[in-house]
């Protein structure tokens, strides 16, 4: 079959109007970063103070990013990126009026921006969760490289119309700016009609959606090998954007006009990394293509670190800005994919969290290594480390190149009518009849039943061998309520979930004897 072309994503309508609303919105972002770090010194503050500027925007994600996951699977998800867009507009618009007015003082100019980074935090899950009901499911390694052309390219593109905006008319020029950005992601969702979801046991409690999403995390090796190797990648990686500013100063002693060049370099990098990842994806495969890329960003980032030539820094990034996107688009594309509809919001949460708890760790960390001994050492350590971290990650954590089915499954083993739904914790127990010389191909089945129980809803699952009746086996899956039970089987299985469960089933002598035991005391 031929692989969709890279732009293949574009000619998706509702795709392409809010990928074109998001790319205004992200250099609007950068703008207003900034701005709000330029008007932080103009208002006087201290060098914490304008660090607090980016801690400001990061802080609420890390806290809420969590919860605003399990929010975009148990509410509409256009709904909730539509309250979080809203709250980054109101955020824009009221630094744009407190500047304008000489009113902002750093404490309200930090409260604006802490308010933008919560809309952030309820918008970032459920804008990867809708990706796949945005294009087809073959198009979604396109859409995530063009995602990523967009935050790359609004990243190279925002400063220097911010440092613009700013000599022009002033900081608040750039929040001006920013608050109309969003109005275009807001009507592009306004008019959006999306499917309704389908709940027949209604909507989740937030807490409990949390904790189901923790299990599907801790039961899925293929994703958890997913969260694995994006910190394998940006707690490295992450040291470049940190101390770039410091390399455009030190050994190439460039200005702000320089420092821009470079900026746009990753950008123009990552455009050409779209066309060239897919290519690599058909011919070499997942696993490949992120070593290559991988191993590729280390080199340049030892070369950005050690020369003194802008015009060897601009192709390093250049080579930054291709490799940053070939691994992370490629990981966030199998993240989609691996995830069903029902927990695909806060399981993704989950990787965001990854990806910017992991730069957050790597920029302090080489920055603290730049301090204590040189910017060349910052460099070349991580990308050493990177190196080794890959080719490790290839041989012992590899992602699957293969397509799983997780579209809703038909019910299976109906479950009986049950007392009332908060009633719990329940014990299901299924007694299975194994011969001899399928018993070992049997419990090699089961483990993998088990983790389906268990990304299901289970909170503890086991399975016992009769001592006297040897082909006689026991398993067992307690679940905190009826109705958490419930959902296991009309909510939450999925079509490899089913298949599973039809190979033990296969395996058996005759169908399983299943009880469900409600806590009596």
């Amino acid at each position: 079959m031929t692989a969709p072309s890279p732009w293949a994503p574009l000619r998706r309508g509702a795709y392409r109007a809010l990928w074109l609303a998001q790319f205004a919105s992200n250099i609007g972002t950068w703008a207003q970063t900034v701005g709000a770090q330029w008007l932080m010194g103009d208002l006087g503050g201290t060098a914490l103070q304008v660090a607090l500027v980016q801690a400001a925007t990061t802080l609420p994600v890390f806290l809420l990013v969590v919860p605003s996951g399990a929010l975009g699977d148990i509410l509409d998800r256009r709904k909730v990126l539509l309250f979080g867009q809203a709250l980054m507009l109101l955020g824009a618009a009221g630094l744009m009026l407190l500047t304008a007015t000489d009113v902002t003082t750093p404490t309200l100019l930090l409260a604006l921006i802490a308010l933008m980074g919560v809309g952030q935090a309820a918008s970032m899950p459920s804008f990867q969760a809708i990706q796949p009901e945005l294009v087809p499911r073959e198009e979604i390694p396109q859409a995530a490289l063009l995602n990523g052309v967009n935050m790359n390219v609004g990243r190279a593109i925002g400063p220097a119309l911010g440092g613009v905006l700013i000599a022009a008319a002033g900081p608040e020029a750039t929040f001006a700016f920013n608050t109309v950005s969003f109005i275009g992601v807001l009507l592009v969702l306004g008019f959006w009609r999306r499917p309704a979801d389908h709940r027949p046991l209604g909507a989740e409690h937030v807490l409990t959606a949390v904790r189901s999403g923790a299990r599907y995390v801790r039961s899925s090796p293929l994703y958890s090998r997913v969260l694995v190797r994006c910190v394998l990648f940006v707690l490295f990686a992450s040291g470049l954007w940190a101390l770039l500013p410091a390399i455009a100063r030190g050994p190439l002693g460039l200005g702000a006009g320089g420092y821009g060049v470079l900026l746009g370099s990753v950008g123009a990098g990552a455009i050409g990394g779209a066309f060239i990842v897919p290519r690599l994806l058909r011919t070499a495969g997942k696993n490949t293509v992120i070593t290559i890329a991988t191993c590729a960003y280390a080199v340049a980032t030892a070369v950005a670190g050690f020369t003194g030539s802008i015009v060897v820094a601009v192709v390093a990034m250049l080579v930054t800005g291709a490799g940053w996107i070939a691994v992370l688009s490629t990981l966030n594309a199998t993240a989609q994919v691996l995830l069903p509809a029902w927990t695909r919001a806060r399981a993704l949460a989950y990787y965001q969290l990854m990806l910017m708890g992991g730069q957050a760790i790597g920029a302090v960390l080489w920055g603290v290594v730049a301090n204590l001994f040189d910017l060349r050492w910052a460099m070349a350590i991580p990308a050493a480390a990177m190196t080794v971290a890959a080719l490790y990650a290839m041989r012992r954590l590899p992602l699957t190149e293969r397509q799983l089915d997780v579209t809703p499954a038909a019910v299976w083993d109906e479950p009986p009518e049950g007392p009332d739904h908060t009633d719990g914790p329940v014990l299901v127990t299924l007694k299975w009849r194994v011969a001899e010389e399928d018993v070992a191909e049997f419990t090699a089945v089961m483990q993998k039943v088990g983790r389906s129980r268990r990304r299901t809803g289970a909170t503890m699952w086991g399975l016992f061998r009769d001592s006297e009746e040897p082909e006689l086996f026991l398993e067992t899956f307690v679940l905190t309520t009826w109705q958490e039970h419930l959902r296991q089987h009309l909510e939450r299985g999925t079509a490899v979930d089913l298949q599973v469960y039809n190979a033990a089933r296969a395996l058996a002598a005759e169908p399983p004897e299943v009880r469900h035991m409600i806590w009596a005391f």
